[in-house]
């Protein structure tokens, strides 16, 4: 760029080369320059006049003012507003939790927990007002300390459930060869060799050799050897003082110290020991003394057929 200057009085002319760079130099600093005017400009006029209380330069600076107040408070109750509806969302939540907890509580054979139920309530809407802040806050404590009572309390009831589910695999519930018709029961009968009343100790099931002898329930061996009236013998101890006794076995799956599990082949049924023919002889005792099967394993809907009359091939045992 070329700028050329003429001076009159002395009768001079001179030429002035600018480049790109002088140019751009230039433009930097008239902003600069202009930048420093308006904040001197800011400084003085709005803040001056504001503190000396100048009628227009007050009046511009208090209506700046209220506009910024009113944007925070509105976002403000926006905000509080938006936690109040998430607020009423958890209070819904915690009332299913707590219809849940009264519901598997009777389950567990818990009392209901002892919460005071609502009143019922309601009316018409006058009035309405939003929440402060401090009533939020003061409402969260509260969800705060009744989901933490919930949360042990559930705790309780999932232990008590557990606990009842475990003791359902420990009793002897599980048909041992399900499917064979019933034989002798338990008590009193006509011993098949004798033919003198003797008490049977157990029930006697029908089957076919090498049929499957299942665990009754969830347990470990204890007793695996061959008896010389019970033959091919498993004992299977299933805590509580609670055990279950398989007998007259053709082969035997387990061995003393097996974990075995409801519904486990543990044997096969035989005619080993004392016996007139195929059969499995199945025992509950309980802290050694004989009971009727029949009364645990009623507790299965398909537990057991109808007793039958003693069949002429029923061991003693």
């Amino acid at each position: 760029m070329h700028l050329i200057i003429t001076d009159a009085w002395l009768a001079r002319t001179r030429a002035i080369h600018l480049s790109g760079i002088h140019l751009a130099l230039a433009s930097l600093g008239l902003s600069l320059v202009l930048m420093f005017l308006a904040a001197g400009l800011y400084h003085w006029v709005f803040l001056k006049g504001a503190r000396e209380g100048w009628p227009v330069i007050g009046a511009l600076v208090r209506l700046v003012v209220q506009d910024d107040v009113a944007q925070r408070e509105r976002f403000m109750r926006e905000n509080i507003d938006a936690m109040a509806k998430r607020l009423g969302d958890m209070q819904a939540r915690m009332l299913e939790l707590e219809a849940l907890g009264d519901r598997v509580s009777g389950l567990a054979g818990l009392p209901v927990m002892g919460e005071k139920k609502k009143p019922g309530a309601g009316g018409a809407l006058l009035g309405a007002r939003s929440l402060s802040a401090d009533q939020i806050q003061h409402v969260l404590d509260d969800l705060f300390v009744a989901y933490d009572q919930k949360t042990d309390y559930l705790t309780l009831v999932e232990s008590r459930l557990l606990d009842q589910k475990l003791r359902s695999l420990l009793l002897p519930t599980q048909p041992p060869v399900p499917g064979s018709p019933l034989g002798s029961g338990f008590g009193w009968r006509l011993d098949p060799m004798t033919g003198q009343s003797a008490m049977h100790t157990g029930l006697d099931y029908q089957a076919q050799p090498g049929t499957p002898i299942l665990a009754a329930a969830g347990g470990m061996v204890v007793l695996q050897e061959f008896h010389p009236a019970y033959g091919h013998l498993v004992e299977v101890d299933h805590g509580n003082d609670l055990l279950t006794r398989y007998a007259h076995a053709s082969k035997v799956w387990v061995k003393r110290g097996d974990i075995v599990k409801r519904g486990q082949r543990i044997a096969d049924v035989g005619t080993s020991g004392r016996s007139t023919g195929p059969h499995l002889h199945f025992e509950v005792l309980v802290r050694g003394i004989p009971q009727d099967p029949q009364r645990f394993l009623a507790l299965n809907a398909a537990a057991f057929s109808t007793v039958a009359s003693p069949k002429p091939f029923q061991g003693q045992r």
